[in-house]
This record gives C-alpha cells, structure tokens and sequence, in this order.
C-alpha cells in the first residue's frame, strides 16, 4: 500500500494553491460580506486549465480522476477560500459526468468545451421542495411536444442559479403512477436556463454568501429534444453517476477547510500570550487541536480510498459516503474549535474563522444529511433492514 502521492499529484496541489494566493482573506471577506460571485477566481481556475481536470481530453479537459480533482479542491478549500471558493467551480468537477458517460459525441462537443474554458457556468438542478432527498418523487414535469419538452415545476438549493447560463435538470418525463418504480420514468436535461421561462429567487442564508442559493421556478420552460441526455426515463440511472463524486469531493473540501481552521487556530495559540504565555502551552488548548489533527488525516484517508475506489472502476458508495460523513464532522469540530481557541477575536469577522465555521456546516447538510449516511452504512454494509 502506497500512501505517497505522485509527483504530478504533488504539482497538482502545489500550483493550484500558488493560483490562490492571489485571493486572499480579503477578497473572500468581500465576497462573502457583498453577497459577490468570486468571478474573478472562477475566471482564474478557468484561464488555469482547472476547471476540466476530471474531463476528457478530447473536449479541452486534462482527462485526470476523481483523485486529483479531490487534490485540487481541497487545496482551494484549504487556501482560505473554503466553500465559497469551491463552490463556485464544483459544478464543473463532477456534475457533467452523466454527460461524459451517456451524452452523445455531438452533446459532448457542444456542451463540455463552454463549461471547461469558463465561457458557460452550469447549476445541478434536481431538489425539489416536496421531496428532498427521495428524489424518485419529483414532480417537476416535463411533456413531449414534437421536438421539444416543456418543462414546469419548482427546485430548490439551486447552488449559482443566479449566474448560471446552464443547468442539468431531473424531470419527470411519466407519470409515476404509470412507472413500475419510481426510479422509472425520470429524464435528464442539459439546456439552457432561459430566464424568460424560470424565475431565480435567491435564498437567504447562513454562510457561504458568495455562492448564491435559490428557488427555481419553472413555467412551461422549451427543452430542445437534442438536450435530453440518453434514453428518456433512465435520468435517475445516470443522475447516479455523479453521486459518488460528489460526496468524495465534499469531503475533501471540508478536510480543506478544516485544516485551514486548524492552521489558523494553531498559530494563534502559539503567538497569542496571556498571563505571561503562549495559550498553547495549555492542555485545553493543545489537546482540542491535536484530536482536530487526527480526525482530519483519518477523513482524509478514506478520501482518499474513495477517490482511488472510483478512479479503478470498483464499488465506492460505503466508501463515498463514509468519507463525506468523516470529514463534515472532523471541519465542523475543527472550525469550531478554531473560534474557541481566538475566543472573542474568533467571533470577529476581520479574523476569518467565524466564516470557516458558518461553511462548514454545508459539508454536513450537503448533498446528503450524516443520518441518511449512516441508514446507508447500516443497510448496505451492515445487513441491517431498511429504516426509511
């Protein structure tokens, strides 16, 4: 067993973290207090070549795996940019995979170039109000009519909606009640988000400010036929695709953040002196940080056998998952602990962890909640009987 990256690897996480010293813990500061798209960074991983590390290379991607695109997003998340840094090109990593496995070869020319080069950004348009993660219920609807589908329905935690020129979008294309499972009878579109037939409202919420959120509302949206991505009514089948992706690079996002908490915490308890000492010195400050510390190399190894698992083509999703639960609770503990260890300074927005602390309860919501990992885990590779 090999734990040594490779010395592409090593470049990989050397040059994107060289790309974001140029974003500093200011420019995330304004984003984050302006509500601002960080589109000066999203242009720059783009310029970069970053944003189709995982994409083949025959449509301008560098055709690398889930390993490397998990390197490259934790070095972001870990330079200061946390979620919002992200986020605003994690779309790009993971959510055309349904295109680069079922597209055609003419989607693929046509759809993945714009995405990669920074030209089109995309949202990943599946939650819906009424059914969260019981996706097979969705009631968005989208009808035939000769070559094109009008799509009506609502989503929402629609991430970049607001600035997004496409979006990948679930809907049912039969009724339910005609299917012989839910899972049956589901579509997935790649299309344009024309704002003639979808209104974007914004949600207001916690943190991560510079990453929009919102409700998407759809009335009778034309969907041409040539973006419906493979077969009709096989979407969930392929929307399955990117699952497993994007919980690996969740985690590594939120080990990321984590360890940037951590790096601040621990530097402000070496240079911080009270009663005639560094506050370091002290068990209560050293024990804390030191268990943050193992928690995030623990995470960060099943990251990386997830990673590796799927790059091999082998069964990942106890692996995914597991690494996505692991690391949401090790970046919470962490930047939790890191407001605790600067105490009131930690609470002041100038010092940057409270921010890291509102993030990174998105790696635990996101995409799926700790207990339906754990229903997962205790099913799957338990035997235990179905508990939802």
């Amino acid at each position: 067993m090999e734990f040594d990256s490779t010395p592409e690897q090593d470049s990989i996480r050397e040059a994107v973290a060289h790309a974001c010293e140029r974003f500093d813990d200011e420019y995330w500061l304004a984003c984050d207090r302006e509500h601002r798209f960080p589109v000066e960074f999203h242009q720059a991983m783009a310029s970069g070549g970053w944003l189709g590390i995982a994409m083949p290379q025959d449509y301008g991607g560098s055709g690398l795996g889930i390993v490397e695109a998990a390197i490259m997003m934790q070095a972001i998340a870990r330079s200061g940019a946390g979620f919002s840094g992200a986020s605003a090109i994690h779309m790009n990593i993971f959510g055309l995979n349904p295109v680069v496995v079922f597209g055609s070869d003419e989607q693929k020319k046509r759809m993945l170039p714009p995405l990669i080069d920074g030209s089109e950004r995309a949202c990943f348009a599946v939650t819906e109000p009424d059914t969260g993660l019981n996706t097979t219920r969705l009631k968005t609807r989208a009808e035939k009519r000769g070559k094109e589908y009008i799509v009506s329905g609502q989503k929402v935690w629609i991430s970049t909606a607001q600035v997004a020129e496409k979006m990948l979008l679930l809907a049912r294309t039969t009724p339910v009640e005609e299917c012989a499972a839910g899972e049956h009878g589901l579509s997935l579109f790649y299309t344009n988000l024309d704002r003639r037939y979808v209104e974007i409202r914004e949600i207001t919420k916690m943190g991560r400010h510079a990453v929009d959120s919102n409700q998407v509302f759809l009335d009778a949206l034309p969907v041409p036929e040539q973006d419906r991505i493979g077969e009709e009514g096989r979407g969930f089948e392929y929307i399955l695709h990117g699952l497993n992706p994007e919980r690996i690079l969740i985690a590594s996002e939120s080990v990321g953040l984590g360890r940037c908490a951590l790096d601040r915490a621990a530097a402000y308890a070496r240079e911080r002196v009270v009663f005639d000492r560094p506050i370091g010195k002290n068990q209560a400050i050293q024990h804390p940080l030191a268990e943050n510390w193992m928690s995030l190399e623990a995470a960060d190894l099943m990251v990386q056998k997830a990673a590796w698992l799927y790059d091999k083509a082998r069964p990942c999703g106890a692996e995914a998952n597991s690494a996505k639960y692991l690391s949401g609770e090790a970046c919470f503990d962490a930047c939790q602990q890191a407001v605790m260890t600067l105490g009131g300074y930690g609470y002041a927005a100038e010092y940057h962890v409270e921010r890291y602390l509102r993030e990174a309860l998105i790696g635990r919501i996101a995409p799926v909640s700790p207990h339906l990992i754990l229903c997962y885990i205790a099913e799957r590779v338990l035997g235990q009987p179905r508990s939802y």
